[in-house]
């Protein structure tokens, strides 16, 4: 473990945390030895889901088996699912790096993270599932004017689609590179064709199923090394965090607040940003329409946040117990006492310092299959907005038949995933840090008040969606590009114009006031419609009365 090498900073820190501020040179990736045992294991993965793609296969024969698995995942596999979704890699070896360097500040990613599924357990859920029925653009098309909502909300998905498989793709690459020792042409070229096979083959059936067997192997794998650190420490969490404060070179200060975030504005809005973004990302939206009524989408909530928050409390410990264990091993430190591996593969070494080569190996697998899992439901959510929004309801108006949708929706998929390993190839050095925070700036200041008017406030109209949306979105984008780590990090110029890395503070109240606003001043007869219409759509929102409903295979 001694050769694993320094990732470059833009995406092993700033993909792991969507943002993070911090150091966005790249250095060289270089390879270690090929690790047999963690290629065995993750062969064995792969092989796993591909028989569960074969049988899944079997009953993937309408858009709604699709798309949606039929409605016939119950609340508790689609909760695990979900967490599977939020469990990734990037979070996984991220949030550890960032515990292990800081400490205690860097636990408001987790606990914005879990905060995010109470708003959509009591928010969103139940709603959701009884107004849509394939995507979270079906729910606004309901109330308002199709075709230009469709295409706005659409291009909304495909961007934020596209922008986290590039994140995604780019990840596998680095990740393959310096957990197997395989080149990054290799991995990601590996991952699109296995991303496909999934999609293509099995449909949400076969990507859901993937996400569960993932999510419940990297909980497991955590749990045994969490319950490992909590024995190497005889259970007494005072030597646990004493044996930190010892070891790293911060001292007690890796107990406090201040430490990473030093600006309250700035650390305010990151939080909005993580908590509201997970509220309008789509493939996430997704998933309350695989389960058969809105009674199952809140269960799925309540147990994706059990499952999340678990996972997190895991990661605390980890983070701490890397502190404790492999800062106090001498093998991983130089003679002043600083660490001399990657920071973000600290999870890695800590578990081959817990359990060996064996342990080792089965989290760096269990790390790589996480991409494989993301990127499949990233896939089907972009294959919807194609066959489905764009497709289907927008250029045929709803008359395109169920095989047609499907053969539609295959194809989006291999179009998805060429583009995916050809973008990978092309922004290999991207610095992710923008793509990711532009997706997470895109969910939470474009689609979330857009969602959550157009469930809550009967003003809401056509023109209100359509206009106050798209300067939403550019004003995001605007302030993404003008942040410090942009113009300054990024383009080399001097003095950012907006002076935050992280705009979700001002984007967020922004795009509802544009959409009040847009709303408001809308004397049209469309408007009048949409405000008439609004009755009978909250009654549905709420009675699930008219609302999709499960389909037998």
């Amino acid at each position: 473990m001694k050769k694993f090498i320094f990732i470059p900073a833009f995406f092993c820190i700033n993909i792991s945390l969507y943002g993070a501020a911090l150091d966005s040179t790249a250095e060289a990736v270089q390879k270690v030895p090929l690790n047999i045992t963690a290629v065995v294991m993750f062969i064995l993965f792969v092989l796993a889901t591909l028989i569960i793609t074969y049988f899944a296969n079997k009953k993937t024969h309408s858009t709604e088996a699709f798309f949606t698995a039929g409605g016939g995942i119950s609340g508790f596999q689609n909760g695990l699912a979900i967490a599977g979704d939020y469990m990734s890699a990037a979070a996984f070896l991220g949030l550890t790096a960032l515990i292990f360097s800081y400490g205690f500040d860097s636990l408001i990613y987790p606990v914005g993270w879990t905060i995010a599924w109470p708003v959509i357990l009591f928010l969103i859920a139940e709603r959701f599932r009884n107004l849509g029925k394939f995507t979270f653009t079906d729910v606004i098309a309901l109330r308002l004017e199709e075709k230009p909502i469709r295409i706005v909300a659409a291009l909304s998905t495909l961007t934020i689609v596209i922008l986290y498989l590039i994140a995604q793709m780019v990840g596998a690459g680095q990740l393959i590179q310096t957990l197997f020792g395989l080149p990054y042409s290799l991995a990601v070229v590996f991952v699109g064709i296995l991303m496909m096979c999934y999609v293509i083959f099995g449909g949400m059936h076969a990507t859901t199923w993937v996400q569960i067997i993932k999510a419940s192997l990297l909980l497991g794998g955590t749990t045994l090394m969490a319950l490992m650190i909590l024995y190497m420490s005889n259970f007494d969490l005072k030597y646990y965090f004493d044996l930190a404060i010892n070891n790293h070179p911060k001292g007690a200060d890796i107990m406090k607040a201040g430490v990473f975030f030093k600006d309250p504005i700035a650390t305010f809005s990151l939080g909005l940003a993580v908590t509201f973004g997970t509220a309008g990302l789509p493939h996430i939206l997704m998933r309350f329409f695989t389960v058969k009524n809105a009674s199952e989408a809140r269960k799925s909530a309540f147990f994706a946040t059990g499952f999340i928050a678990y996972f997190f409390l895991l990661m605390f410990v980890l983070g701490f117990g890397a502190i404790a264990f492999v800062l106090g091993d001498p093998q991983y430190v130089d003679e002043a006492g600083k660490f001399t591996g990657a920071t973000n593969m600290v999870v890695i070494i800590l578990a081959e310092v817990l359990g060996g080569n064996v342990l080792l190996a089965f989290i760096s697998a269990v790390s790589f299959a996480t991409i494989l899992a993301v990127v499949s439901g990233l896939c089907i959510s972009g294959a919807g907005a194609i066959a489905h929004d764009l497709y289907t309801q927008t250029f045929k108006s709803g008359k395109a038949d169920g095989k047609t949708q499907m053969a539609v929706s295959k194809i989006a998929t291999i179009i998805l995933g060429v583009l995916s390993i050809v973008l990978g190839f092309v922004f290999e050095n991207i610095n992710v840090a923008f793509m990711v925070g532009l997706i997470f700036g895109i969910a939470g200041s474009v689609n979330f008040p857009i969602i959550l008017l157009c469930i809550y406030w009967k003003g809401l109209t056509s023109r209100g969606v359509f206009l106050g949306g798209l300067l939403g979105l550019l004003a995001v984008v605007s302030f993404v590009f003008l942040s410090p780590s942009m113009w300054e990090k990024t383009f080399g110029l001097k003095n950012a114009i907006f002076p935050y890395d992280h705009p979700a503070i001002f984007s967020i109240p922004l795009t509802f006031f544009l959409l009040w606003f847009f709303s408001i001043t809308d004397k049209s007869k469309r408007a009048q419609i949409d405000k008439e219409g609004y009755k009978a759509f909250d009654f549905r929102a709420k009675t699930g009365i008219g609302a999709s409903e499960a389909v037998s295979h």
